[in-house]
This record gives structure tokens, C-alpha cells and sequence, in this order.
């Protein structure tokens, strides 16, 4: 089977790409492709300033590009409700909404400014409600998608804490990020099953074993192995943006699928479908994660 690369991304001309987080790492370099193919490409991101360097560097690569920045922090409803409503403004039809951005391992446990502990709060609640409020404006676009990046941390202790969601109890940073990362996959899955039928899909990718800024909330303890080990297990992002391109941009990608490398443990290489835990197809779980989330958000989706 011939290897899906960059070149696979087909014309983009005439679409428009809301990216989250895409000012560095694996955000940057999906909206630099897609900017390079045409694609008018929002970076939707917290620094705005950082925000404006990286649409000024995809502009070089792509003279004439149509990049802009809105600000976004998914750590903050009161944000996320601005930006909603700035893009609903500003783009009645929205293409691609790309929900990239995230946050791993902080240490001690941190909370978002509505008091959700941040990985959780950002990596899920922030995107749930982004989504939901942009939502209008993809199912006015055939072929419209929300593509949600999750990680193979969705495996390593994961589960739904229902009985403690904020991790107030007992704080543990890997299973934290693990329930958010599961949580992206069941967020996924259930908003599948409720455009089925509709103009728009939803989408999963995970980027592999991605060397990225990610990467620095790591334990102090295996920092040094990581900086070893990274040369030979990890790739770079512009590797470990090419699962996210696939799911956003291949035409025969379909309704709840699931992209990631296709190498040994799918930890690197070409981006192919691949299957996620049983956990994540969980629907009983996914429903009530789901009415939770409008809960703790408040944010209702219109589907």
C-alpha cells in the first residue's frame, strides 16, 4: 500500500481551517500545509503575539497565504464563548475545525479560571464547548469536519473518573492526561453518532511518539532519558502532524474514524486508519460524558 505523505493533501482552495493551539508543534505545521494548499487557515491560539510570528512564517513559506489569528484560551469559558462568537461573525462557513491544542503533565495539579483541573479542563471541556459553538457553522458546509487530536496516552491508566473528574481527591498528572485523552476519543465517537446523517464528520488523530513543546511539563526524573531516547523512538512535528492532515483533508476518510502513524506500536510513520481501546467505544460512557460536559459548560449542541 503506497505511503499517505504531505503531497496527498489535496487543493484546500476555497476552505476555511480553525486550528487550536497552532502557533508551535504539531498545530503550526497542520495549518502550515493547509495554508501552503490554499486553505484560508484561523490560528486560534492563547498568545496572540506568538500567534502573529507563526502566520508571519507561514506567509513566507506561502506568499498571498490568507492567515489569521484569533485568540483563544480553551482554559477560559468566558474565552472560549468570545472567540466562538468573533469566529461565528467573521465566518458564517467553517470547514475545518481543527481541535489541536493541549496541555501535559503539569505539575502540581493546576485548575483552568472556571476551576476545572487544566488538563482535563482544556484538553476536553475547552473543545467540547468551542465545538458546540462553532457548530452551526460546519453543518452549513458539505464535507465540513471536526478533527480532534487525541494521544496513545488514551491506553497508559486511563479511565473517567465520574466520582472525581477534577482530580480534587487525589492528584496523579499521567492518569489526569489520560482521562482527558480517553475523554477526546469519547467525545469523538458520540459526536459521530449525532451528525450521522448531517453535512459534517468527526474525526480522531494522534500524532505517535511526537518530539514537541508538549514535551515540557515532563517528570524532572525522565527529562534526561527522554532527551536520550527521543533521537531514535520520536518523530518531529511535522512528522506528527500528518495523522491530522489525513483525518482532515483525505476524501475517503469516514465518520468516526480514528488516524495515527502506521509504524511498530504507532509510535512513528505514515499516517493510516488505526483502532482505539474498548474503553474509548464505550457509548453508555460516551453519553454520559457527553451530558456532563453540557453541564459543566453550559454549552448546548444543536444535533
Amino acid at each position: 500500500m503506497r505511503k499517505w505523505t504531505e503531497a496527498d493533501v489535496p487543493q484546500e482552495t476555497g476552505r476555511l481551517a480553525v486550528v487550536t493551539g497552532a502557533n508551535t508543534g504539531l498545530g503550526y505545521e497542520t495549518a502550515r500545509v493547509l495554508a501552503c494548499r490554499g486553505a484560508a487557515v484561523v490560528l486560534a491560539v492563547r498568545d496572540t503575539g506568538k500567534g502573529a510570528s507563526a502566520a508571519d512564517a507561514i506567509r513566507e513559506l506561502a506568499p498571498g497565504a490568507d492567515v489569521s489569528v484569533q485568540r483563544l484560551d480553551l482554559g477560559s469559558l468566558e474565552s472560549v464563548r468570545t472567540a466562538a462568537a468573533e469566529l461565528n461573525a467573521a465566518h458564517p462557513r467553517i470547514d475545518l475545525l481543527i481541535n489541536n491544542a493541549g496541555v501535559m503533565y503539569p505539575s502540581p495539579r493546576q485548575t483552568t479560571a472556571d476551576g476545572f483541573e487544566q488538563q482535563f479542563g482544556t484538553n476536553h471541556l475547552g473543545h467540547f464547548a468551542l465545538t458546540g459553538l462553532l457548530l452551526e457553522n460546519l453543518l452549513a458546509v458539505p464535507g465540513s469536519r471536526v478533527v480532534t487530536v487525541a494521544s496513545m496516552a488514551h491506553r497508559i491508566r486511563a479511565k473517567i473518573h465520574f466520582d472525581d473528574l477534577q482530580f480534587e481527591r487525589n492528584y496523579d498528572r499521567v492518569a489526569a492526561y489520560g482521562q482527558s485523552k480517553l475523554a477526546n476519543l469519547l467525545f469523538t465517537y458520540e459526536l459521530a453518532r449525532r451528525l450521522a446523517g448531517t453535512n459534517t464528520i468527526a474525526v480522531a488523530a494522534h500524532p505517535g511518539f511526537s518530539d514537541t513543546e508538549l514535551m515540557r511539563h515532563l517528570p524532572a526524573l525522565i527529562k534526561p532519558g527522554w532527551r536520550l531516547v527521543a533521537p531514535l523512538v520520536a518523530q518531529n512535528a511535522e512528522r506528527g502532524a500528518l495523522p491530522t492532515l489525513r483525518a482532515a483533508t483525505d476524501p475517503a476518510v469516514e465518520n468516526g474514524q480514528y488516524y495515527g502513524p502506521g509504524g511498530p506500536g504507532e509510535l512513528q510513520g505514515h499516517p493510516k486508519r488505526v483502532n482505539s481501546s474498548a474503553q474509548s467505544h464505550d457509548r453508555a460512557a460516551g453519553q454520559r460524558l457527553w451530558e456532563v460536559s453540557e453541564e459543566l459548560t453550559g454549552v448546548t449542541y444543536p444535533v
